[in-house]
């Protein structure tokens, strides 16, 4: 069986790390090099880092903090926020990510999917979906959560994988920062539809949450921010809590 990541999520607003509940309501939680480097030093598999306004605020990425992150930081790094084109995707991944993240841009263009596969491969693209329970289902949102764009998030991210992606961040608008818990039932139905790598998104509040998120027919990995950041939990804590659920994860004691 494969093991399951556990990924830190540092959402980053003007060059520091901050966190919200269901996007909104942001306070500051630090820098995000510091912060980068300390996680990888608890064993974090990856580090998720996400420019949140960027697309909100019609700007580039903030390179130099990707390129500052990822000459500080050797577990790999996926990075997202502003990626319009293939040329900035190729800036990210020139400035040292191994991954990137779209989103906004590839539900406009969605053709920009396949077009960073083939430059890029598969492997380097994310699809992030920002969803939100709307009656029976879940419709996108873009612009970091600020617009429902009424597309089915399933269909959507069935698409997303037809077009190339290798790999889907799926964050549950309605969960994000309540430490509810994962929103297991968008997190089943996405796992149904397509067959790359599921990263849960939006809700851990503990180990348990985690091992709910990461049980078989849900994601393969699991991302956290407010636990970490904030103390509740370590990595390390997490890991060995899983590994003692039976659950495959790297670095257990």
């Amino acid at each position: 069986m494969l093991r399951k990541r556990i990924i830190p999520c540092l959402d980053v607003d003007e060059g520091r790390v901050v966190k919200g509940t269901r996007f909104v309501d942001l306070t500051d939680e630090g820098d995000p090099v510091d912060m980068a480097q300390a996680y990888a030093d608890a064993g974090a598999d990856e580090i998720c880092f996400l420019d949140i306004t960027a697309t909100s605020s019609g700007r580039a990425i903030m390179l130099d903090t990707v390129r500052r992150t990822a000459e500080n930081v050797f577990i790999p790094l996926t990075v997202g926020g502003g990626v319009r084109s293939v040329d900035d995707m190729r800036a990210v991944l020139r400035a040292g990510a191994d991954k990137v993240t779209v989103n906004s841009a590839a539900v406009r263009h969605p053709r920009l999917i396949a077009a960073c596969a083939r430059a890029f491969g598969s492997q380097c693209v994310v699809v992030a979906i920002d969803a939100r329970r709307s009656g029976d289902g879940w419709t996108v949102h873009t612009r970091g959560g600020r617009t429902d764009i009424g597309i089915d998030a399933l269909d959507w991210a069935a698409r997303a994988v037809r077009l190339g992606a290798g790999e889907l961040l799926v964050t549950s608008m309605d969960r994000d920062g309540t430490n509810d818990g994962y929103d297991l039932g968008l997190l089943e139905a996405i796992r149904r539809r397509v067959s790359v790598p599921v990263i849960a998104s939006g809700g851990a509040g503990g180990p348990a949450d985690l091992a709910s998120a990461l049980a078989p027919g849900r994601a393969d990995a699991a991302l956290a921010a407010s636990i970490f950041h904030r103390g509740i939990h370590t990595v390390a804590s997490v890991k060995e809590d899983l590994a003692a659920r039976g659950i495959p994860v790297r670095g257990a004691a």
